[in-house]
């Protein structure tokens, strides 16, 4: 593949949902996941390592932003009413890398749910038309991947655990975000988050309904989301761990 056609915004085809490079795409961010999960003890008690495991993550999500702005300038296609980070992801993309380098848990409350939840769906469906090898491609995963691997870190490395104050944290936090992106797209004429209209290609909102109702639809979906994010990976877990200690204590 020549290095032009790798950069170039003129392709001869379209990315393919659920074709073997999204599978090969998403398979790679999985076993990211269960490696991070698996070497968390090492990761945890070496600082070093922990300090670089961090520092790869911040690298990793600056790069993705940073590219993705020069690509848009490159091919002279920069606009303002497309081009800014106004997206959830972008959004979570941006304070994943502030909570990196802070350790915010308040941030963390906010992206456990809306950067792992909103990036797992972007990674399902992507709102993307560049194959793979495409930079734009290369660059859509890298950069999804790396917002659930910075919340998975902070859970898993950091010790962090979101709570149900989190979840009513994550969805004044979403409607805030929403209202001032509404105001930015009425300004700008843009459609950041899709709050004006649906993406051009398959999304999950084509199950949502028409304008405006989908957005009602979006946010009750995203609330069950996140709720059963907390309830299968915390909150049970919790009460049955709970419960064995009842009974030894019985014993």
């Amino acid at each position: 593949m020549q290095l032009s056609s790798f950069f170039d915004r003129q392709h001869a085809e379209d990315f393919i949902m659920f074709s073997s490079s999204h599978w090969v795409a998403l398979s790679i961010i999985t076993l990211s996941c269960l490696l991070l999960y698996g070497l968390r003890f090492e990761i945890r008690t070496d600082s070093r390592l922990r300090q670089s495991v961090r520092l790869l993550l911040i690298i990793l999500l600056v790069v993705s932003e940073a590219g993705l702005q020069m690509w848009y300038i490159s091919q002279n296609i920069w606009r303002s009413s497309s081009s800014l980070p106004f997206e959830l992801c972008g959004i979570t993309l941006l304070l994943s890398i502030i909570m990196l380098i802070s350790r915010s848990r308040t941030l963390y409350s906010f992206l456990y749910f809306a950067g792992i939840g909103g990036a797992f769906i972007a990674l399902l469906t992507p709102n993307l038309v560049y194959p793979f090898p495409h930079f734009r491609f290369l660059l859509f995963f890298i950069a999804h991947g790396s917002i659930i691997l910075a919340s998975l870190y902070m859970t898993w490395i950091e010790g962090y655990k979101p709570t149900w104050r989190s979840l009513l944290i994550t969805m004044l936090g979403l409607n805030i975000v929403a209202a001032c992106i509404w105001t930015a797209n009425y300004f700008l004429g843009s459609n950041y988050m899709f709050l004006s209209q649906k993406p051009s290609t398959y999304s999950i909102l084509d199950y949502f309904g028409p304008y405006p109702y989908y957005l009602l639809v979006e946010e009750l979906f995203a609330f069950t989301v996140f709720l059963a994010m907390y309830l299968i990976f915390f909150w049970l877990p919790e009460r049955r761990n709970s419960r064995r200690r009842q009974v030894r204590r019985i014993l």
